[in-house]
């Protein structure tokens, strides 16, 4: 296949328009920080990829530099360097996903719409070309995807079931307060059972586990279950359930960078805890 050949311009800021259903957060975190003084300071050195939005006069669609564009906004700047590519909707967006899929930090939720992005372009590309495409060409779709980026077909499948998370349980994902397996099993519910579902978890303060995810989404499917039965099921008592010890987000929230989450908050906050006790033990032993 011949690749399409780059013309580089610079593009006005305000012609410029991210890629509908761009599955990665872009965050005014630190690196954002970092990344708008590199910018105000030497400008943009890697171009955008950008390709001509339909139906428009020299309008354009994001393909890759999201970062780059909102830092840009940040940091005044009234045009940025593009490479512009003629290329259509499919093949944008397979290069938006695939050109951010191998960064080091990547979400759960953001994996999960990337894949199902790429899926349905691929798919589409598929009956653009004439192609008879059956229900099973799913299975093929996510193998691919899969071999690109070292996953089985059915990690690549179970990524896209959290897409039919409501927001409130996707993010508790993203935060690692609810792993992906048992989240994979609770995608099988309703939007109002999941509404149920988080509503118990905020007021009891828990998470389900992988067994009892199984069991929400089995009263699920055979028409049984209600707020009461969830209710009563993440109340249980497991039976290696430890002692713990609960801190509420608010109280430390601001010893912390925005972007992190709870996950990375309890981390941190274990090995200063080892770092006291350590210091601690030193202090002893020099007595």
């Amino acid at each position: 296949m011949v690749k399409p050949k780059a013309k580089a311009a610079k593009i006005p800021l305000e012609k410029l328009h991210p890629f509908k259903n761009h599955p990665y957060k872009v965050q005014d975190n630190e690196e954002m920080i970092s990344l708008t003084d590199s910018i105000h300071e030497n400008g943009i050195l890697t171009p955008l990829i950008v390709r001509p939005l339909e139906n428009t006069t020299a309008e354009y669609e994001v393909i890759s530099g999201h970062r780059r564009l909102h830092a840009a906004e940040k940091a005044g700047l009234l045009e940025v360097p593009a490479l512009i590519y003629a290329i259509n909707r499919d093949a944008a967006a397979i290069a938006v996903v695939d050109s951010n899929l191998h960064r080091e930090h990547i979400l759960p939720s953001e994996k999960a719409f990337a894949y199902r992005l790429k899926a349905e372009a691929l798919q589409h590309q598929g009956v653009a070309s004439g192609q008879v495409v059956l229900k099973s060409d799913d299975g093929r779709t996510t193998a691919e995807i899969g071999i690109s980026n070292n996953e089985s077909y059915k990690t690549v499948q179970r990524y896209i079931r959290l897409t039919n998370l409501i927001p409130e349980i996707l993010q508790k994902v993203d935060e690692g307060r609810i792993a992906f397996t048992p989240a994979v099993e609770l995608s099988y519910l309703t939007e109002q059972e999941q509404c149920d579902l988080i509503d118990t978890m905020e007021s009891e303060d828990c998470t389900p586990s992988l067994s009892q995810a199984q069991r929400i989404k089995k009263l699920s499917q055979e028409g049984h279950l209600n707020m009461d039965v969830i209710f009563a099921i993440l109340t249980e008592e497991k039976s290696n359930q430890k002692e713990k010890l609960k801190i509420p987000v608010e109280r430390v929230r601001g010893f912390f960078p925005k972007d992190y989450t709870a996950a990375q908050m309890e981390e941190t906050i274990v090995k200063m805890c080892e770092g006291w006790y350590h210091k601690k033990m030193r202090d002893r032993d020099s007595r």
